[in-house]
């Protein structure tokens, strides 16, 4: 039994575990490349893949240009969220995000081509360690191998919120990005917004006012204020104290500064609560049998829409006011304002259109039974990489050139 511990895995065996984990994978994340050319997207085992898209989108493409260029091991468990700045990729997995350099990546890419190593993701043979000479541990070295032989890419830094406790280590489901503060937003197991400066590292308030876990973030530019959604049924906006509707804002949640922040941004150290809508209180939008969680939201100027348990509805958010109330039944998982439409994809594989009004213009079915996220490439670097990507549960992560059919699938 030692001695067969001692010897490579079978390649034959590597194979099925590789189809084992593309059968049971589930893509939570993605981002485009500040170029354009390029798509990230985070799965349940905490790898990262590179696609290409110009590759895939070329005259000229094959099967292969649908595989990743890359694929490295990111987090320990899931990649919930990812965004892209100028410069690095940011993913967030359990309790801790990282960030990946951009150039590093693409420099990596060019690596595996120079190699002649196309498109296939490269893993050395599996061996066991030495010390495992039970069956249960060999099987184990399978997997754990598996993920560790990957090619990987080294994280430029990693960070963790200030967490009440030591022992605490929530998932982080949602990251935003405040351009103009150069601010990174994290929400998730934990029921607090915290935000971090992404010049020094340093968190520098948390915002509590969620009793239950936090699905996802929104960015209201023009004001500016943060939007979250959460599993307690509550949309809530966080921004400076101000009148809203003829309200004063600012009842229920506060602003906490952490210990390790300094004097340099007074604005931000004023963000409170200024506005709450309990969407599953309205009968219209109320569906109790699918019960209260906020799973999407997106916002344009004064609407937001937004959806999960409750029916996905537009609000006028001055009046906080539900205007039109979209008739799909099945949860919706991810939503986005795209020109005069409204594009929400959950339950089922289609990616749904929506007039304003409410009519839903069309239907366009995907390879996944369920989907989690929708990605809109509108980088003005790369006009011919512009394209909507949809990914979910499964391995696929499916590429319409316009809105009306998939035109392909890449795939892990």
């Amino acid at each position: 039994m030692e001695r067969a511990a001692q010897q490579a895995v079978p390649l034959g065996q590597m194979e099925v575990f590789q189809a084992l984990q593309r059968l049971h994978m589930t893509i939570f994340s993605q981002s485009v490349s500040p170029c354009g050319k390029f798509l990230a997207a985070g799965n349940n085992y905490g790898q990262i893949a590179i696609f290409s898209l110009s590759a895939a989108l070329s005259s000229e493409a094959k099967e292969e240009s649908k595989k990743p260029m890359v694929t490295f091991q990111a987090h320990d468990g899931p990649v919930y969220s990812m965004v892209s700045t100028d410069r690095h990729l940011l993913s967030a997995g359990d309790g801790e995000v990282k960030a990946w350099l951009w150039a590093e990546i693409l420099k990596k890419v060019s690596v595996e081509l120079g190699e002649g190593r196309g498109t296939q993701t490269q893993r050395e043979p599996l061996r066991p360690p030495s010390a495992w000479g039970h069956r249960e541990s060999y099987d184990s070295a399978i997997i754990q191998q598996a993920f560790l032989s990957m090619k990987g890419c080294k994280e430029l830094w990693r960070r963790q919120p200030p967490y009440r406790t030591s022992l605490e280590v929530p998932e982080i489901n949602a990251l935003l990005l405040v351009p103009k503060e150069n601010l990174l937003i994290l929400a998730g197991g934990d029921c607090q917004l915290h935000a971090m400066d992404l010049e020094t590292g340093t968190f520098m308030w948390a915002l509590r006012g969620h009793t239950d876990y936090i699905h996802c973030l929104a960015l209201r530019e023009r004001s500016p204020e943060v939007l979250s959604g959460g599993e307690d049924g509550a949309v809530r906006l966080w921004g400076k104290e101000c009148r809203i509707g003829g309200k004063t804002g600012g009842k229920g949640g506060w602003g906490e500064e952490d210990a390790s922040h300094g004097s340099s941004s007074a604005d931000l150290r004023t963000a409170k609560e200024v506005q709450t809508i309990e969407v599953y209180k309205h009968e219209e939008c109320s569906r109790p049998h699918n019960g209260r969680w906020i799973g999407c939201l997106a916002t344009d100027s004064d609407w937001m829409v937004c959806g999960g348990g409750p029916a996905l509805t537009l609000w006028h958010l001055r009046s906080s006011t539900p205007t039109t109330v979209f008739p799909m039944r099945a949860p919706q998982k991810h939503v986005t304002f795209y020109q005069d439409l409204i594009l929400s994809a959950g339950q089922g594989r289609c990616v749904n259109q929506w007039q304003l009004s409410g009519e839903l213009k069309a239907q366009v079915p995907g390879s996944s039974p369920g989907l989690l996220s929708l990605s809109l490439n509108q980088q003005p670097a790369a006009p011919e990489c512009k394209v909507l990507t949809a990914a979910g549960n499964s391995c696929r992560v499916d590429v319409f050139t316009n809105l009306g059919y998939r035109a392909f699938s890449l795939s892990f």
